[in-house]
């Protein structure tokens, strides 16, 4: 946490700024996702309430505050046939069959914030499961039939999670509703058997996208893995690369993440541009090439004091970032920097620090870093729109870093 001082002081800064510096964005229309097609029904999904559970005796009102989304509870099925309207101070009872209506994301975070098990959803099977959606075709065998009649989870090993239906409104429980030309469903089941089994059901697969409802995801394991991977690495028990391998290894063992979707994960662009920049860094450093960028460097600023020699070494650093990506520049500028402060005979600890910093705070283009990117298209943002808000941004961080890299990594000889 040698970086917390400096990072925490700008993190502070910038916020500041940006409670009104967003108003130098412009407004534009966010590019479609895939998802913009599916304009469907909400799903409605089945989740008991045993005896035990913790929220039995609470409000359908807290109930639906716990879930901070857009997941309303439509229907309470008591003693298994008795259905109640589900009004905001009605009361659950134990072994009460909730009816929870909305899209699967919101639904989703519902189940990871109230602690609630999907009908259909609980089974421990073995291997990689699955959530895919599918549409009832004509000729399909679940059409007049519900899912108890087809004891799809003993005899297919696939579980319903969630029905939507155009133009009706699920009332009843989900394993009690017969199945029409056209429903939509969401299945679970493992993923070596669940396209089969659809094809078999003939039930036409949707397009691809990310459905995470119903999958086990144990959210806070993951969260509890790395805050003890962090914690064994500041109090140095284990270095940094075996304290993150054996975060990985554990959360693939308690199954919060599949390889597959480990291996999905990874960016594998940015992987290969390090590998291959790697060794340029190297050869860099060993053919010469940092002591001849440095001794160019050293005529820019020989005549200037140390602190805006560091001021140099930032900027520098911001430049070259959108060219390389940041972690890029830090194996191409590091060498240089040491190069540098070893020629003006100071302690290069600070002017690694700048290049650090420097890399990591491009705002200036959608490039020079995966964030950046990664908001362009949701944001419908140009090119140009990035210095908008990142050259104040950029400022900012090279006006308040350079004297905060020059306190607490302070600028003596060596």
């Amino acid at each position: 946490f040698d970086y917390t001082p400096v990072g925490l002081s700008i993190a502070i800064v910038g916020f500041v700024f940006l409670t009104v510096g967003w108003r130098l964005l412009p407004k534009r229309r966010g590019a479609s996702s895939m998802d913009a097609a599916f304009r469907l029904e909400r799903y409605t999904t089945e989740a008991p309430l045993p005896a035990g559970n913790p929220h039995v005796g609470t409000s359908v009102g807290e109930l639906e505050a716990l879930g901070e989304g857009d997941v309303q509870v439509a229907t309470v099925v008591r003693e298994r046939f008795r259905r109640y309207p589900a009004g905001p101070s009605f009361q659950l009872a134990a072994d009460d069959v909730l009816l929870l209506r909305g899209e699967p994301a919101d639904l989703e975070r519902f189940v990871a914030r109230t602690g609630v098990v999907l009908a259909g959803g609980q089974g421990d099977a073995e291997g990689e499961i699955t959530v895919m959606e599918g549409v009832v075709t004509a000729e399909s065998d679940l059409v007049g039939r519900t899912p108890a009649q087809l004891d799809l989870e003993r005899r297919r090993g696939i579980g319903i999670l969630a029905v939507s239906r155009r133009g009706k409104r699920i009332e009843g429980l989900i394993s009690a509703t017969r199945f029409r030309t056209g429903d939509v469903v969401v299945m679970r089941g493992r993923s070596d058997g669940l396209p089969e089994t659809l094809g078999d059901l003939k039930v036409l697969p949707l397009a691809t996208r990310e459905i995470a409802l119903g999958k086990n995801s144990r959210s806070w394991l993951p969260l509890a893995i790395l805050v003890l991977a962090m914690g064994l690495v500041a109090a140095h028990v284990v270095p940094v690369a075996v304290a993150f391998f054996g975060a990985v290894v554990a959360i693939l063992l308690v199954r919060a993440m599949t390889p597959h979707d480990a291996y999905g994960s990874i960016e594998w662009p940015v992987l290969v541009l390090l590998g291959a920049l790697i060794p340029i860094s190297e050869s860099i450093n060993t053919t010469g090439g940092a002591d001849l960028i440095a001794k160019h460097l050293m005529a820019v600023v020989q005549n200037l004091s140390p602190t805006l020699a560091l001021g140099v070494t930032l900027i520098l650093a911001m430049a070259v970032t959108p060219f390389l990506n940041n972690a890029a520049t830090v194996l191409v500028m590091g060498p240089i920097a040491a190069r540098l402060a070893g020629l003006l005979g100071l302690n290069p600890d600070p002017f690694l620090m700048a290049v650090a910093l420097g890399a990591a705070c491009d705002f200036l283009t959608p490039i020079g870093h995966q964030c950046n990117t990664l908001v362009m298209g949701p944001g419908g943002y140009r090119f140009g729109d990035y210095a908008r808000l990142g050259l104040p941004l950029s400022i900012i961080v090279i006006v308040v870093g350079v004297p905060l890299l020059a306190v607490f990594w302070p600028i003596r000889p060596v």
